[in-house]
């Protein structure tokens, strides 16, 4: 069976749909997939944005977590430089009792600098400070003391059954993937890159640990099934432009990132980040990359949640029960 996640990142721009009936929709959305057999629900992160990006990922993954019982409730990512890693911790646990041991995190050092400026840390740090919060977070969730600046800590209320949440580290250089094997359970790089698996793996072999679990993600950020495609990019092509050039902004400050800043809906199209389907089409991809799976980000850009509900029922009805 494909697996196939749903992603949640709370945009809403002046012209979509309000924030409240976005943030209603994404719990509607959650409770319905989990029925569906959805293998994960994603949260992600930014600040300051003025589109509303969540700005709270594990607070959203509580709600979700609390309105499920199957899916892998996923932090994709976390910027832990820009958190307390203790706090964060308690946070983590806490969402992780909420579900029944079923969150998985990634965290990642952020780079927007204009963040880093609204906390007031220092941007060229960031490496440095993240390698410092992701051991700490990391002891931390285990819910032994353990020392950290000098004091003893211990985090409560502890992982579920003993096992702590999954912590993997993001990151789109070598830098990152050594990071990766250095001090977490995995690692995700945002973009597929066989080279970064290699130098994980290397590191790992280096480092006499046994590797973890390397995610990889689709070559594509959303997939949309529609018995009309041309028709629902009509209604999908202003969101997602919206969200392309916002990372098409965030990118001047990453050289490695595939982003780059567009013009018009037409080339947010064509850039193929974005797939619209029939469901014939869905099912021949689902059959032709069956360790891909699908990735959705039905409200994408603030997309009005009936038209996010039109695409996952076509999907529910016509490609899942092909693909089972």
């Amino acid at each position: 069976m494909t697996g196939w996640t749903l992603h949640f990142d709370m945009r809403a721009p002046d012209f979509g749909a309000p924030g409240p009936d976005l943030y209603g929709a994404a719990l509607e959305m959650a409770s319905w997939a989990d029925e569906r057999g959805v293998t994960a629900l994603v949260t992600s992160e930014h600040h300051g944005e003025s589109d509303g990006f969540l700005p709270s990922p594990l607070v959203m993954a509580g709600a979700l977590a609390a309105r499920t019982s199957r899916a892998v409730i996923s932090v994709n990512a976390l910027v832990l430089s820009l958190r307390d890693p203790i706090a964060a911790a308690e946070e983590a646990l806490v969402v992780h009792q909420l579900s029944g041991g079923r969150l998985a995190i990634t965290a990642v050092p952020g780079y927007v600098p204009e963040e880093f400026a609204m906390f007031g840390i220092d941007y060229a740090e960031r490496a440095d400070r993240f390698e410092r919060h992701v051991a700490a977070f990391v002891a931390a969730l285990s819910g032994e003391p353990f020392e950290h600046d000098g004091r003893t800590v211990r985090v409560t209320p502890g992982p579920v059954g003993g096992a702590r949440p999954m912590v993997m580290l993001g990151g789109s250089t070598p830098a990152a993937a050594r990071r990766a094997a250095r001090l977490a359970d995995g690692f995700a790089p945002p973009r597929p890159d066989d080279r970064l698996r290699d130098v994980y793996l290397a590191e790992c072999a280096a480092a006499g640990r046994e590797p973890g679990l390397v995610v990889m993600p689709p070559p594509f950020m959303s997939i949309f099934v529609a018995e009309d495609p041309d028709a629902y990019w009509h209604v999908l092509g202003p969101h997602a432009l919206h969200e392309l050039r916002c990372y098409g902004r965030w990118a001047r400050n990453d050289p490695a990132s595939p982003y780059r800043d567009i013009d018009d809906v037409a080339a947010a199209r064509d850039s193929g980040f974005y797939r619209v389907l029939t469901p014939d089409e869905c099912i021949a991809l689902g059959r032709e990359l069956p360790d891909v799976g699908f990735l959705f980000k039905p409200l994408i850009g603030g997309l009005p949640p009936e038209h996010a509900w039109t695409s996952l029922e076509l999907f529910a009805t016509k490609v899942l029960p092909a693909l089972a």
